[in-house]
C-alpha cells in the first residue's frame, strides 16, 4: 500500500489534486488514490479508514466538497494524520467545504488546507513534511525544496530591483 492515500468523494475532484500527485511524484513518494464517498459509500469509506494503518498507509488526504463530510468520517474511523482539502465545485466557492473540513469535533483532529487546487498541492507538502520526520532521505529532498522555493524568490527580487530600482 502507498504511503499517502488521497480519498475523494467524487472523480470530478481529480482535476484539482493533479498537482498535488505530480508534487508527490517529485519527492518519490508512493501515493494511491481513491473514490469514496461519506454519504454514498459509508461502509466502503469506514473499512478503507479502519484497515488503512494495518495496511501501511501514512498519511490520508481526505478532498470533499459541500458538506466535505469525508475527513471526519475517515479521522473518525483511523489514528493516521488525515489532512482534509475543501473542494471548489459548490454554489459558495468551497467556503462550505471548508468550515465542514475545519470545525470538527474535538477529539477529531483534521488538518485543513486552502480550497481546491492550491490547497492540495500543501496538502502534498503536508504530507511529505509528515513522512519526513522519519525518512532522512526524503527531509533532505524536503530541504532542497525550501531553498530551490527561496532560490526563486531571491532571483524574481534580483530581477525586479535591476529593472524598477531598489
Amino acid at each position: 500500500m502507498p504511503s499517502v492515500v488521497f480519498v475523494m468523494g467524487s472523480d470530478s475532484d481529480l482535476p484539482q489534486l493533479e498537482g498535488a500527485f505530480a508534487l508527490l511524484g517529485d519527492f518519490d513518494v508512493s501515493f494511491g488514490v481513491r473514490v469514496l464517498s461519506a454519504h454514498r459509500t459509508p461502509r466502503e469509506t469506514a473499512a478503507f479508514a479502519d484497515a488503512a494503518e494495518a495496511d501501511g498507509v501514512q498519511v490520508i488526504v481526505a478532498a470533499a466538497g459541500m458538506a466535505a463530510a469525508l475527513a471526519g468520517v475517515l479521522a473518525g474511523h483511523s489514528n493516521l494524520p488525515v489532512i482534509g482539502i475543501p473542494m471548489e465545485g459548490s454554489a459558495l466557492g468551497g467556503v462550505d467545504a471548508l468550515y465542514a473540513t475545519v470545525q470538527m469535533p474535538g477529539g477529531v483532529p483534521v488538518a485543513c488546507m486552502g480550497i481546491g487546487s492550491h490547497g492540495a498541492k500543501n496538502a502534498a507538502l503536508f504530507a511529505v513534511r509528515i513522512l519526513a520526520l522519519s525518512d532522512e532521505g526524503l527531509r533532505k529532498k524536503l530541504h532542497g525544496f525550501v531553498e530551490q522555493q527561496a532560490a526563486k524568490v531571491r532571483s524574481k527580487d534580483e530581477a525586479a530591483r535591476k529593472h524598477y530600482g531598489a
